[in-house]
């Protein structure tokens, strides 16, 4: 086998990354900190296994130049050899190390993008629960009072909390340039942190395979300034009409919509289920109370006082 075939797996590589296109790929184009986090650590990764992927070639190309059957004699008779320990302590100690480090980096990512963006300070989040049905995502913003469908407005250099939660199968929410992917489903509220450094429009989906219809799961953030945000927060108010009951029953039973906007949201109606947090705290309440006073369940006042933990 000759140099330059062992080569053409990397050269490539290196072909289908730079004539991929002019537009480079958007979860290694981030506009916000936690994006900028998991972008760094898949170059990182990339890096780890082009460094691999190189000492195996290396090794490869001298063994099938060093070893070839048209350098020895034809009586030549190998050596016997009982092994080498070690050679075989390094082969076992650097994959060891790489799993190591990769898993270390992975665990670091995860605590940074599941915590609120570093670099805001006491900055207030901005609160949006982000619904998915068949075939369409809702955008609830309780404090503003409005609610879109398949579009959302967030302002720039304040950190945004998405809740999120599912009216039907469970969906993935996935902002490649703003942050990483997560969950929804129908009976766990789950939380995505995020920001937005940049102005711009930028893409998301529903990056899970779950039926016919969900490449029609698309939606557009825009990131604004704040003044901007909050004028476009009292167009809407002032322009759009309240979400009524009737009407968000027949948005959840519709397959596909376009973009639509509401001067209220559906929250006060059809509540989100309880986070996560929540629930597992209600579980440790509920059994303590049982403990106290035998098989007791949760009552609308142990309820509320779930809130008041919660919050």
């Amino acid at each position: 086998m000759s140099k330059k075939v062992l080569i053409m797996p990397i050269v490539a590589g290196l072909l289908a990354v730079f004539l991929s296109g002019c537009e480079p790929l958007m979860v290694l184009n981030p506009k916000g900190p936690n994006a900028q986090t998991l972008s760094n650590t898949i170059w990182i990764s990339i890096g780890t296994m082009l460094c691999v992927l190189a000492v195996v070639y290396v090794l490869l190309i001298n063994m099938l130049v060093k070893y070839r059957a048209g350098k020895q004699a034809a009586d030549y008779e190998p050596p016997h050899e009982a092994g080498n320990h070690k050679l075989e302590i390094f082969w076992t100690v650097i994959p060891i190390l790489t799993v190591a480090f990769l898993s270390v980096v992975t665990i670091i990512t995860l605590k940074d993008v599941e915590s609120k963006p570093e670099g805001y300070g006491d900055k207030k989040p901005l609160v949006i629960y982000a619904s998915s049905s068949q075939w369409k995502w809702h955008f609830s913003y309780p404090e503003e009072g409005i609610e879109t469908v398949n579009y959302a407005h967030i302002p720039t250099d304040r950190p945004i909390e998405f809740r999120l939660y599912s009216y039907g199968t469970i969906t993935s929410f996935w902002v490649p340039q703003l942050a990483g992917q997560k969950y929804a489903m129908t009976d766990m509220l789950t939380t995505i942190h995020l920001a937005a450094d940049h102005e711009g429009d930028y893409w998301g989906r529903n990056s899970n395979f779950n039926g016919e219809g969900f490449e029609a799961m698309q939606f557009e953030i825009t990131a604004q300034k704040q003044g901007e945000f909050d004028q476009w927060v009292k167009d809407v108010k002032a322009n759009e009409p309240k979400l009524t009951e009737k009407e968000f029953s027949n948005l959840l039973k519709a397959s596909v919509v376009g973009r639509k906007s509401f001067s209220s949201t559906h929250l006060g109606f059809s509540s989100p289920p309880m986070d996560h947090s929540k629930m597992m705290d209600a579980e440790k309440y509920n059994e303590s109370k049982k403990a106290q006073n035998g098989n007791l369940d949760l009552d609308s006042h142990d309820m509320e006082e779930m809130d008041d933990i919660g919050e």
